[in-house]
C-alpha cells in the first residue's frame, strides 16, 4: 500500500485558518500545553538508559528552543523519521530511532484560505491530519494515526488513542520537526524529522 489513499482523504480537513483551540480536543490541548515538562522528562530519561550520543548526534532534532521563523514546510515530498524517546512503561525502550518513510506536505485552496496538510505515506504506522499556523515559530499539527493496512484515516476527535497532535517547527535551512507529547503508545516524546527529497 503507498498511502496515496489517505492524501485523497486530506483534501477537506478543518481549514487551516481556524483557530487550532477550536479544532483541538481538551486532551489534545491539554497535551500541547505541556509540551516542555514531557520534553524536558522524555530527554532525561532517553539519556538515563543509553541514548546521550544519539541525542548530541541529532543536533537541533532534540533540542526544544530551536525553532526558526517560518514553521510551516513548503508543499512537496519529504524524507521523514519518527524518533521515540522516553519509555512510557518501564519495560520499553528509552530511544528508538526508526529509518526515513515517504511523507508528504500538500496545500489546498478554497474561498476560505489556505489549508496545509501533512501525511506520512510509508510505513505500519502514518501520521495523517492538517497544519495550522500559530506564531512565528511554530504551528500546530491536528490528525490521526493510521494503520499501514487501513485505506482511510480516522476523523480526528473520533478516538483518542489515535490522535496526534503535535508542535511543528523548523530547526534549520530545509529541515523541519513535529514534536508530539504525550503520544498514546509506547513512548513520552515522538519527534518527526521531516527533510525534503530534493
Amino acid at each position: 500500500m503507498t498511502g496515496l489513499p489517505a492524501l485523497s482523504l486530506l483534501a477537506a480537513p478543518a481549514a487551516a485558518q481556524t483557530d487550532w483551540r477550536r479544532v483541538a480536543t481538551p486532551t489534545d490541548r491539554a497535551r500541547l500545553a505541556d509540551w516542555r515538562t514531557v520534553w524536558a522528562g522524555a530527554l532525561a530519561r532517553a539519556r538515563a538508559g543509553g541514548a546521550g550520543a544519539e541525542i548530541a548526534a541529532a543536533g537541533a532534532l532534540f533540542d526544544y528552543d530551536r525553532a526558526l521563523p517560518r514553521p510551516v514546510p513548503p508543499a512537496g515530498d519529504y524524507r521523514c523519521r519518527i524518533v521515540k524517546l522516553g519509555a512510557a512503561k518501564r519495560w520499553m525502550l528509552p530511544y528508538v530511532a526508526y529509518p526515513f518513510f515517504a511523507c508528504r506536505v500538500a496545500v489546498t485552496a478554497s474561498g476560505a484560505g489556505e489549508t496545509v496538510t501533512l501525511a506520512k505515506l510509508t510505513g505500519s504506522q502514518r501520521q495523517v491530519g492538517t497544519i495550522h499556523p500559530r506564531d512565528g515559530e511554530r504551528a500546530v499539527f491536528l490528525g490521526t494515526l493510521m494503520y499501514g493496512y487501513e485505506d482511510r484515516p480516522l476523523p480526528y476527535g473520533r478516538d483518542a488513542k489515535r490522535d496526534v497532535a503535535g508542535w511543528v517547527e523548523r530547526i534549520g535551512e530545509r529541515r523541519w520537526r513535529m514534536a508530539m507529547p504525550s503520544p498514546a503508545f509506547e513512548s513520552m516524546l515522538d519527534v518527526m524529522e521531516l527533510v525534503p527529497v530534493d
